[in-house]
């Protein structure tokens, strides 16, 4: 690329933090062609491209975030996040919800959850989707990351009919969007989808993701195959090997090693009721777990053991869940809410807020395989955030800038850059 290639862009700041290399104070990223060209010092890259266009930002800029679990279908349903409901009732809340919305109602929903991400600096999303029509428009968003079709309330029986509908959507999907398969979880899908689904997404190198360790009412059904969960599924008919068996004896975790659903390949929701043996699990299997603290919170389910994931180096992931069961979909947030559980659990090195900055950057670009998202180096999409950091006096060169980013206020988000194009700027979307 020449350096008077005038369609190259450089954004500046006052500080770049990369995220996998050290931050660049008075900095800029240069972009060309959707990509990162160049990074470095402000004054250096304006000197190696004379001719590009320039623009220079109050804030800093961080990589664009990676949320790691979301709904972007179920926007529509925030008020759900404010119904006090255990769980149990707030999914049968929600199932009902369900029936009264078409086609174009989901479409709708789901562009309020894309533009919520974009004005949170949201760039890539692992978006689990129940009805194929929303991957038009989050294809159309220019959204990085992967939609994870699901499958979901698929007993013993049903599997056959489930695998024609799931193979017909995938080989229906808009292009641009990059796909993945979401089983539901083992409470709502009998062995043979679990199996049948992973063996789907197996043979066609797409990857898996899905809810596990949420509740406890999760780990009483796999265990002994009794509780709320195994009266609604009784209520519904489903004939499940777990309900025949009396449940399995195992973990969630460990049910879904024994299935085959752990691997490199996937990356898990929650993981609230991950006990010392699931996690050494999780890491020996390369499975990164996405945790949603502050969903956690609204549906009573419990907190994530997030000083034991980073004590034992689980890969970790940030993602929201959906606006029906989350208060925003602003990953900064989401940090900061589990840098508080973090500390509370007794983690109180000084490393917390960058490796929280990492889940919710590369962390989570990695639990979705990706290698081109969650961090500003040459070669990676040009996708980032500028975000306004008040430091109160304080040098960011001379103080720890992970903390500074997580210590400011909710929505304070200046701009987002999807793939080298500005979606965002001051409280507007559009160029």
């Amino acid at each position: 690329m020449a350096p008077t290639d005038p369609t190259i862009t450089v954004h500046t700041a006052s500080l770049v933090l990369p995220v996998l290399d050290p931050p660049i104070p008075a900095g800029a990223v240069a972009m060309v062609g959707g990509r990162i060209l160049d990074r470095g010092p402000a004054g250096e890259l304006l000197a190696r491209y004379p001719s590009a266009r320039r623009r220079d930002w109050p804030g800093w800029l961080i990589p664009g975030l990676v949320n790691a679990h979301a709904h972007l279908q179920y926007s529509a349903f925030a008020d759900l996040a404010a119904l006090g409901a255990d769980f149990p009732t707030w999914i049968a809340t929600l199932t009902a919800r369900r029936r009264g919305m078409t086609g174009r109602d989901w479409t709708a929903s789901a562009r309020v959850g894309i533009a919520a991400c974009l004005r949170a600096g949201v760039t890539a999303v692992a978006d689990v989707v129940t009805d194929p029509v929303v991957l038009g428009p989050t294809a159309r968003s220019g959204l990085a990351g992967l939609s994870y079709l699901e499958v979901v309330a698929v007993d013993e029986d049903g599997w056959a009919a489930a695998e024609t509908t799931l193979v017909r959507a995938l080989e229906s999907a808009p292009r641009g969007r990059v796909l993945g398969i979401s089983p539901h979880s083992l409470y709502t899908l009998g062995h043979a989808a679990l199996v049948g689904a992973a063996q789907v997404a197996r043979s066609r190198g797409l990857r898996l993701h899905l809810h596990l360790a949420e509740t406890d009412a999760e780990s009483r059904y796999v265990a002994t195959g009794d509780g709320p969960l195994a009266a609604a599924a009784a209520r519904y008919g489903w004939r499940m090997a777990l309900l025949a068996a009396g449940g399995s004896g195992l973990t969630p975790a460990g049910l879904a090693d024994e299935l085959g659903l752990l691997g490199p390949d996937v990356h898990v929701a929650h993981g609230v009721h991950a006990g010392a043996a699931d996690r050494a699990r999780l890491r020996r299997r390369g499975t990164a777990v996405a945790v949603c603290a502050r969903s956690n919170r609204v549906l009573a389910t419990g907190d994530p053991p997030v000083a034991a994931f980073l004590d034992e180096s689980v890969p970790l992931a940030l993602g929201t869940d959906s606006l029906a069961s989350s208060p925003d979909l602003d990953l900064l947030a989401e940090a900061r809410a589990v840098r508080g559980l973090a500390r509370a659990q007794g983690y109180d090195a000084a490393d917390l807020s960058r490796l929280l900055v990492e889940a919710a950057t590369i962390g989570g670009a990695r639990a979705l395989g990706l290698s081109d998202c969650g961090h500003l180096r040459p070669g990676a999409r040009a996708d980032l955030a500028v975000v306004d950091v008040p430091t109160h006096g304080r040098d960011p060169a001379g103080s720890d800038p992970y903390s500074l980013l997580l210590d400011h206020g909710p929505y304070r988000v200046l701009a987002t850059v999807l793939g080298g194009r500005l979606v965002y700027r001051h409280g507007r979307l559009g160029r």
